[in-house]
């Protein structure tokens, strides 16, 4: 039941409407027997000053950050971790005394699956297709994990450049870039190979990043990961899994994210159990 001491928490974005972020927060925060209630809440690029001031007047304990504002948020932020600052995006925030904290969660959540895995990562080369916003979250954990090398590959010569030129004076391993066209003959040397494209998401679900053929080319117990969680599995993994190769899907990333962030806001452990059943369950997924 929600009453006027019901404390809140919310998703900001624009859209939002189809976002699963409610769901696992709201069935762990019922899990956990707390009077707090995790709200959608649209917010457009040109709204984004008045929305913050609004939060902090209306006391809200914290949000999550998506799409458009990971970046924008940066200016309205009193203190940012150095996480975040690598990245240089920001998904979690939350109140403090001297206004609004952020940090990027979407490193733990990528890490999270990884971690579990009996994995030598100093032997590992990664190899990351896109070279956006979440390629940035997946660079951070590679240099985390200690993998020596990562590439990245992307269409546009400029942008690969500007996204390795980001990096220089940050902590992270060899970072090499390449076009598409050279995909080939990377997958032969890469042992974790990750999906950042929206390649392969409802409704294109037909589609994949890399060939099956191709994908026959990676080393033998190589990692497959794809960020993308609908439909699940995509068919890129589907063809890794014919391959041999360990599927990771995005439910685990949007799992763990989520659960680092209420975790945050809550200063208690969390459910993550209970968090990734409630999205399995509406997915129609196995549980």
């Amino acid at each position: 039941m929600i009453t006027g001491k019901t404390k809140l928490l919310g998703l900001i974005g624009h859209p939002v409407g189809h976002s699963l972020s409610p769901l696992m927060h709201n069935a762990a925060i019922a899990h956990l027997g707390l009077d707090y209630v995790y709200l959608p809440l649209p917010v457009k690029p040109e709204d984004l000053p008045v929305a913050v001031a609004g939060f902090a007047a209306l006391g809200l304990v914290g949000f999550s950050v998506t799409i458009p504002h990971k970046q924008a948020i940066l200016p309205f932020l009193s203190e940012i971790s150095p996480v975040a600052r690598a990245v240089g995006a920001v998904n979690t925030v939350w109140h403090t005394g001297s206004g609004w904290a952020g940090t990027n969660t979407d490193v733990e959540g990528f890490l999270a699956p990884l971690l579990a895995c009996n994995r030598d990562w100093s032997q590992t080369s990664a190899l990351i297709l896109g070279a956006g916003g979440a390629a940035r979250a997946v660079v951070a954990g590679c240099a985390q994990l200690g993998i020596p090398v990562v590439r990245i590959v992307g269409r546009h010569r400029h942008k690969l450049e500007a996204f390795q030129q980001s990096w220089v004076n940050s902590p992270v391993p060899v970072l090499a870039t390449h076009t598409w066209e050279e995909l080939p003959q990377l997958l032969p040397q890469s042992s974790l190979l990750v999906n950042t494209t929206p390649v392969g998401m409802y409704p294109k679900v037909d589609e994949m990043p890399v060939s099956a053929s191709d994908m026959a080319a990676l080393p033998t117990g190589a990692i497959v990961y794809d960020l993308i969680y609908t439909p699940n599995p995509t068919q890129f993994l589907k063809a890794a899994s014919s391959t041999g190769a360990m599927a990771i899907d995005g439910l685990e990333m949007l799992v763990g994210q989520g659960a680092a962030a209420l975790q945050i806001w809550l200063q208690q452990p969390v459910p993550v159990a209970v968090m990734r059943q409630s999205l399995r369950l509406h997915l129609g997924l196995p549980t």
